[in-house]
């Protein structure tokens, strides 16, 4: 599986609240919170876990445990940032990298600012997470940067994305899982995606 999208009646919902213009800044962030928890989730739903035997209040049992210290999580700055706290609602002892992109808003292509990444990065699994997936070049200039550090194995979280972004980012890395809570249609001329919610950052960060 290299790419799902969320298929349930309640993320739905919610994706609906978000696309609207007039929903205010606490109850966007709120639910890209959620969304993300949600994705998170999916993320792990084949990680790979160990037995372990436990004492519960009755008796003795084995149970699956998950090396979280084994992955680290990428937001890309800075809408990146707004799913953070989804992460550490559902792994609250989450390690962070970061990478810092904007886009060039004439050509539409992503520009480097920032990479800061734990200690041998090269040896973890790698959570990218950034609420857009429009024409793919922020994530796929991300994902380069995590490469070229060593890492090998990387997946990506999006709230929404669209064909264009999914097939450049699956070209570029064919390798790389994509979550994503929304497909939507296309890109319109000014690489934004079509119907979408707008700028995530600015209505995550009310800089509207």
């Amino acid at each position: 599986m290299k790419e799902l999208v969320l298929n349930n009646s309640l993320v739905s919902h919610k994706m609906g609240i978000l696309r609207d213009k007039n929903t205010p800044t606490k109850e966007f962030r709120e639910i890209v919170k959620e969304l993300s928890s949600q994705l998170c989730y999916e993320a792990f739903r084949d990680a790979e876990t160990t037995d372990c035997r436990i004492d519960t209040p009755i008796t003795s049992t084995t149970v699956k445990r998950i090396d979280l210290g084994q992955y680290v999580f990428v937001p890309i700055l800075r809408a990146g940032l707004g799913m953070m706290d989804g992460i550490l609602q559902a792994v609250p002892t989450a390690t962070f990298g970061f990478i810092g992109l904007y886009r060039n808003e004439e050509t539409l292509e992503p520009v480097e600012y920032f990479f800061k990444m734990p200690p041998e990065i090269e040896k973890r699994k790698v959570i990218v997470l950034d609420p857009m997936l429009a024409t793919g070049g922020s994530a796929v200039n991300a994902i380069d940067q995590l490469k070229k550090h060593g890492v090998s194995q990387i997946t990506f979280l999006c709230i929404v994305s669209c064909p264009q972004g999914i097939e450049t980012l699956k070209a570029a890395h064919p390798d790389v899982r994509i979550f994503t809570a929304a497909l939507d249609e296309r890109l319109n001329d000014r690489g934004y995606i079509i119907p979408g919610l707008g700028d995530a950052g600015d209505r995550i960060f009310n800089t509207l």
